[in-house]
């Protein structure tokens, strides 16, 4: 299993038009030119259009703020409002080279360096231009200034390499009327109020450290026990469908990646264990930290020789894997550098490919349905015929592409092709979750590979006696537990369902004379496997509810003299609301059930 990690954290899809890809390229130019008329030894670099806006990075001697920001906007306004025609000319190398050495800006050489001929540069009137692919408005007048925002500077290194100069980005948007911006804008905020990574903090559920290291989350108690919770439940659901659990290590020997075709790919992802300044040649014969899990669940298949009767075998573990990502590429939860994969890979003969395709689809569904995530699609994820990244014959690739369409074809369900998305040893079908905020993510994944079975030569043992070569699916439902927690935060906005909330239930004493029936109640609803919480800091019984409505506790329970004497719990809930006062042996009852449904209270 080899399971991407999105490239970053980001804002819902905006589903760009050509026109509105028009307006970001104008617009990014328009903000450039204004920085350099405003700051002129700022230099620019480069400034794409990116999902629901446009950023640029300039070099300039001192740091932009706020103030700086409110000022280059009134300038776009200005250089909005002259209406000048944005004129596009293709040049050749020379004089592409000469016009620039003329405006002295380096950046510009070096970007120059990486275009193939023809090379065209955009014109704003005849005051300012830059390198550019395009495409562009006509005229700076079809934007529309009150469609246009700044909304913050961030560091960022010359080509995304640390060893370089640390430049200034500028991030902003553009819209096409002020009602989307608006409206992009309210989705921002609400994306902010999602945000694991504050409601994390919030909740107390992880943290980063940097004595630590970037993209290494550490679990607090209350995000263990969510993390032990969604891997309970994914274990229970496997013990019913057949699966073993394996164990493995944390770092390998090169050579296994080299058979796998790992190192090849993915070598500059690697963490190597040596010091940077000792990455040589010798690092090759030594060992890495491991990067995925299939590999080792391979040796252990092969360490004696199958019999079909074997067969299906099912390997699961949740494997803690590495992957060296950039620093500036790192965001919370959703991408990390050491995350947990819910591991399985099955070793199945041909003829047991489909049934258990479709039973490895049909665990993914029912996970998805007990997280409450019913906004997804199919993706056949294949290979690009034309491009060379790819391993293994095209009869393999055919027959493995084949078993997908089929799967996808016999549940009838809704999906779409996606040439070129391939895993590099084998095609997959992927679950693409649309959140609360219309973001889109990768969860679930299924992959059939013919081709690792052959590099490591895996063999059993058929009814006729002869050695055949089985297939193996790989798959991971959740994908990474650090992500699908991340986008579970996001998504249930920190409210989780019953089932699965760290703390289920807050215990709420009116008073201290309530303080030890209290802690009686705690100790039998830990009897029943309930997580409960006996708030006994005698504060006022409002603040203690406020207190429980922040930490989104799904079951409050208020305990005052009343409660005492009849052996009840005047209960109220997130779900729905106050319940009055209830038999604790109901209460627990009840919460037991529905915690065993995957329901709320």
């Amino acid at each position: 299993m080899s399971p991407e990690q999105p490239e970053k954290m980001y804002l819902p899809r905006s589903s760009e038009s050509p026109q509105l890809h028009k307006i970001r390229h104008t617009a990014s130019h328009v903000m450039a030119m204004a920085v350099q008329k405003l700051f002129p030894k700022a230099q620019v670099t480069i400034g794409p259009a990116i999902e629901n806006g446009f950023y640029y990075d300039f070099d300039n001697p001192e740091p932009f703020t706020e103030k700086d920001l409110k000022a280059i906007q009134k300038e776009m306004v200005k250089i909005i409002n002259r209406k000048l025609p944005v004129i596009r000319e293709e040049l050749n190398r020379p004089e592409a080279t000469s016009r620039i050495q003329e405006l002295n800006e380096p950046y510009k050489l070096e970007i120059l360096e990486g275009i193939k001929e023809p090379i065209t540069i955009y014109h704003l009137g005849e005051e300012w231009w830059d390198l550019c692919a395009g495409p562009h408005l006509e005229n700076t007048s079809e934007l529309n200034p009150k469609a246009i925002a700044l909304e913050s500077v961030a560091g960022a290194y010359w080509r995304g390499d640390e060893t370089k100069a640390q430049l200034q980005r500028i991030y902003a948007t553009a819209w096409e009327t002020p009602e989307q911006l608006a409206e992009y804008k309210r989705r921002k905020e609400e994306a902010f109020r999602r945000d694991h990574r504050k409601l994390g903090k919030e909740l107390g559920l992880f943290i980063f450290s940097d004595e630590v290291g970037p993209g290494l989350p550490l679990w607090t108690p209350k995000g263990t026990v969510l993390r032990s919770t969604l891997e309970s439940f994914l274990q229970q659901e496997q013990l019913k469908r057949g699966y073993l659990p394996v164990v493995t290590p944390h770092i390998a020997r090169v050579d296994l990646f080299k058979t796998s075709g790992h190192w090849q790919k993915y070598k500059e992802d690697m963490f190597p264990l040596m010091a940077e300044d000792e990455l040589s040649a010798a690092a090759e014969q030594g060992f890495v930290l491991k990067p995925m899990n299939c590999p080792f669940h391979i040796q252990i298949y092969k360490s004696e020789l199958r019999s079909y009767r074997e067969l299906p075998m099912r390997l699961a573990e949740f494997g803690t894997v590495y992957r060296y990502e950039q620093s500036g590429e790192l965001g919370g939860l959703t991408r990390v550098r050491g995350f947990t994969v819910d591991d399985s890979h099955l070793f199945v003969t041909p003829e047991q490919l489909d049934d258990e395709f479709l039973n490895v689809v049909d665990l993914i569904l029912s996970v998805f349905k007990s997280l409450q995530l019913k906004n997804f699609k199919a993706r056949l994820s294949f290979r690009d015929p034309a491009s060379d990244k790819y391993i293994g014959s095209d009869e393999a690739w055919e027959k493995a592409q084949g078993a997908i369409r089929r799967a996808v074809e016999k549940l009838g369900m809704d999906h779409f092709e996606g040439i070129g998305e391939a895993a590099f040893y084998g095609p997959k079908l992927d679950f693409i979750f649309s959140d609360a905020l219309e973001r889109e993510w990768q969860l679930g994944t299924v992959q059939v590979d013919y081709n690792l079975p052959e590099r490591f030569d895996l063999e059993y043992v058929a009814e006729d006696g002869t050695r055949k070569r089985p297939v193996m699916i790989h798959r991971a439902p959740f994908g990474s537990l650090e992500r699908l927690i991340g986008i579970l935060i996001e998504e249930y906005a920190g409210d989780f369902p019953l089932w699965l909330a760290p703390v289920q239930v807050r215990l709420l004493p009116v008073s201290d004379a309530q303080r030890d029936f209290t802690i009686e109640v705690a100790a039998l609803m830990r009897s029943h496997g309930i997580r409960v919480e006996a708030d006994t800091s005698n504060e006022r019984l409002g603040k203690l509810i406020r207190n429980a409505e922040k930490d989104k506790i799904p079951v409050m329970a208020v305990i005052g003299a009343k409660e005492v004497e009849s052996n009840s719990l005047s209960i109220r809930t997130r779900a729905s609301g106050e319940l009055g006062s209830i038999p604790i042996a109901e209460v627990v009852e009840k919460i037991v059930s529905a915690i065993a449904q995957y329901s709320n209270f």
